[in-house]
């Protein structure tokens, strides 16, 4: 029996219009579909196809174990999520070798800090994989905010607000224009590496980006929390004719 392949499928920023022509053929044809999702929840991913998916096709929802409930850098995080990507791992690959093709649904793109990256390196050479690229959150944001985020030489550089306080300052004072994201209970943290960069000022905070609920702020009137859907950034202003 032939092999079905897993598709890590990116979805883009959460707008069905801003899918690829790739992703909505894949999805709109689909037979089994996997997508993350915390307990208790429907999951982003799958909220972002509703309608898509075809009558009959078989659903299966990968429930994270923890999400925030413990910090990172317990040995607690990481063994709970890897005996969970072992198990979403070992159902996909038995799909796969009952000759099924099985659409994992990734918001943004699937090998930009999203967790099908996970999935795909325990599936390498095991069964076929293939990856479908999306528009990625950030690239959504800084649309909306109308400014272009980099001009000329300028340098572009991705930070997590998990990282340390020390660490974040560092990399905001060296870099031009700057994406800040998993943000959540790190704001304060991050707006306090913002003043000691001094760029405090030259912050966006863009929520929802390219989803109906989408606001575009100076953080300086943002108030003490966010949405899960946040990011923060700085636009460059390098050379240009």
């Amino acid at each position: 029996m032939t092999q079905g392949t897993v598709y890590g499928v990116g979805l883009g920023p959460g707008s069905q219009d801003l899918m690829s022509v790739r992703a909505d053929r894949l999805i709109r044809g689909a037979t089994h579909v996997a997508y993350f999702r915390k307990k208790g929840r429907c999951g982003h991913a799958r909220t972002i196809v509703e309608g898509m998916i075809p009558p009959g096709a078989i659903e299966l929802p990968m429930e994270y174990p923890v999400t925030t409930e413990i910090p990172f850098d317990d040995p607690r995080y990481n063994e709970l999520l890897a005996a969970f990507y072992e198990r979403s791992v070992a159902q996909l690959i038995e799909m796969a070798e009952a000759g099924c093709d099985v659409v994992v649904l990734c918001e943004g793109d699937p090998f930009f800090y999203g967790s099908f990256m996970h999935l795909y390196t325990r599936l390498l050479n095991r069964v076929p994989v293939s990856v479908v690229p999306g528009i990625t959150g950030m690239s959504a944001a800084w649309t909306a905010t109308d400014q272009p985020i980099t001009w000329g030489d300028d340098i572009l550089t991705v930070l997590m607000a998990t990282l340390p306080e020390e660490a974040l300052a560092e990399r905001i004072a060296q870099t031009d224009a700057l994406v800040v994201m998993k943000i959540g209970r790190n704001l304060a943290k991050l707006r306090r590496a913002l003043v000691h960069a001094g760029r405090e000022g030259e912050a966006w905070l863009i929520e929802y980006a390219a989803m109906s609920q989408q606001r575009v702020l100076p953080l300086s009137e943002v108030g003490e929390s966010v949405p899960y859907f946040s990011i923060v950034l700085i636009h460059g202003h390098g050379r240009r004719p």
